[in-house]
């Protein structure tokens, strides 16, 4: 039995012995993709492009790996969440998300961290692109006013999220340490006409969404996976206006989309465009024709598609309520020649009369649609709430302040202050371009509305007499004045 034993664990520590040394002879044997990167020739150094959101650094078109050098600092600064809401951001460049980096697979990435003198705290980097100890977290742990160093060979083409990893991580992550670095593959990237990079973050904050001042961090709805902010680029209204993305009818577009999290995964979606490509994850697998694709928290996709027609696309995450109430919307602005044959517009807009009555052309007498009793003004606003709260409550809000940069404010509005024919014009013709309301400037597209002459007058008698505006009447004959 002692013999038997004995012999046992012989076996079993060869077993274990030869377990070993095959784990290592594998570690140290690289896969044939490998080999072939960091079998190249290595020529020269780079000190690296770095950019903010929503730029890219240029593409890569030398044909050798080269020495990569990238310098990225810590800053810790207050700055705009939105509109008279401010936060105290930890970052990776002065921006959120951090700088874009980009390197060609098979370089040698050089990355030096360092951490601004005025920084409270200590902070690392975890690049998802590094195959070693915490993607570099280890090597990285960088106090303020310090600086470190370490050395990685971009082995994996794709595009890859970095953030700080240290502890608590979320909350790292949650103040918006994180970011993007691009491995392009050897061949390098199809050709495009733009460009632009697009990361995604949840932030939670003690005062809710909109709530004026600087605002700290909520640890409690971290843990509960409940943001008061979900937004582009850092910031609400960091894509729209004067900041939107612009491209013209034929060019192709390339969407480097990120998610830093730290919690929520991202339904990205474009209105207004199909993606003829997509690599989601990041990697290297190719899908055509996508409506919207998964951004996991930590993770990314790269989305192409051809401008077919002027408009304005929407950029959202399709989890939509985190658009239009939260601050996931941006916008790409197409201009030129229209092509009636892909998109023909609105070409004709019926009375539908779904319990049996024929299909009729709208009548040029809207008087049609005047109620044969008129209205008080108590009654009008009592109709207007509800026309309100089914139609215009989406975009405007309950409260009518809207959403900043994306639906102007109705409260307290110096729009139709004035001129109540502004307010029945938007309604009933609808409004697009430029319009300055409480001092902030929009510029987007609000549809006509199909309301008859009687509930345009009750909804916009509403809103005069509600929201802090100083009252007013509107009757359905100074509708059908301006129809």
């Amino acid at each position: 039995m002692k013999k038997i034993t004995k012999t046992a664990m012989v076996v079993a520590s060869t077993l274990f012995l030869s377990c070993i040394f095959t784990s290592c002879n594998n570690h140290e044997t690289p896969s044939k993709e490998n080999s072939e990167s960091i079998s190249e020739k290595m020529e020269g150094e780079e000190i690296a492009v770095l950019t903010d959101a929503p730029n890219v650094p240029p593409p890569i078109t030398r044909k050798h790996p080269t020495k990569m050098i990238v310098h990225l600092e810590v800053i810790e600064k207050e700055m705009e969440m939105m509109d008279g809401v401010k936060y105290n951001f930890w970052t990776f460049g002065g921006s959120v998300p951090g700088k874009f980096i980009r390197v060609r697979e098979g370089d040698l990435v050089e990355f030096h961290l360092k951490n601004n003198a005025s920084s409270k705290l200590p902070h690392n980097i975890d690049l998802h692109a590094v195959s070693g100890q915490g993607g570099g977290a280890a090597a990285t742990m960088t106090s303020p006013g310090h600086e470190t160093q370490f050395s990685f060979t971009a082995l994996n083409s794709g595009l890859y999220i970095y953030h700080c990893a240290t502890a608590p991580v979320g909350m790292h992550i949650a103040n918006g340490m994180y970011g993007m670095i691009l491995v392009e593959p050897k061949e390098g990237l199809p050709k495009v006409d733009k460009e632009f990079y697009v990361c995604q973050g949840d932030f939670y904050t003690k005062g809710a969404y909109g709530e004026e001042g600087t605002q700290q961090f909520n640890m409690e709805k971290a843990l509960k996976e409940e943001p008061d902010y979900v937004v582009f680029n850092g910031k609400v209204g960091s894509l729209t206006g004067e900041k939107a993305l612009k491209a013209k009818v034929g060019e192709t577009v390339r969407l480097f989309v990120g998610n830093g999290g730290p919690n929520l995964v991202s339904s990205f979606h474009v209105i207004g465009e199909i993606f003829d490509n997509v690599y989601p994850e990041g990697g290297t697998t190719l899908n055509h024709n996508v409506q919207t694709t998964l951004v996991p928290a930590g993770g990314s996709a790269i989305t192409e598609f051809k401008c077919d027609v002027p408009a304005t696309l929407i950029l959202v995450d399709h989890s939509i309520f985190r658009t239009f109430n939260k601050g996931t919307l941006g916008m790409l602005k197409v201009e030129g020649k229209e092509n009636k044959l892909i998109y023909s517009g609105q070409q004709d807009d019926r009375i539908y009369q779904g319990e049996g009555g024929a299909v009729q052309t709208m009548p040029e007498d809207a008087s049609a649609n005047v109620p044969l009793k008129p209205l008080t003004k108590e009654e009008k606003i009592a109709q207007g709430k509800n026309i309100f709260e089914s139609t215009c409550q989406a975009c405007h809000q309950s409260d009518g302040k809207g959403i900043p940069k994306a639906f102007p404010p109705l409260a307290s509005s110096d729009y139709f202050k004035s001129d109540k024919n502004k307010a029945i014009n938007a309604v009933l013709h609808g409004l697009s371009g430029k319009v300055t309301v409480n001092g902030q400037m929009f510029d987007g597209v609000m549809p006509k509305q199909t309301l008859s002459d009687g509930q345009i007058a009750s909804v916009i008698t509403y809103v005069l007499n509600s929201f802090g505006n100083k009252g007013g009447d509107v009757t359905p004959a100074d509708v059908k004045k301006l129809r």
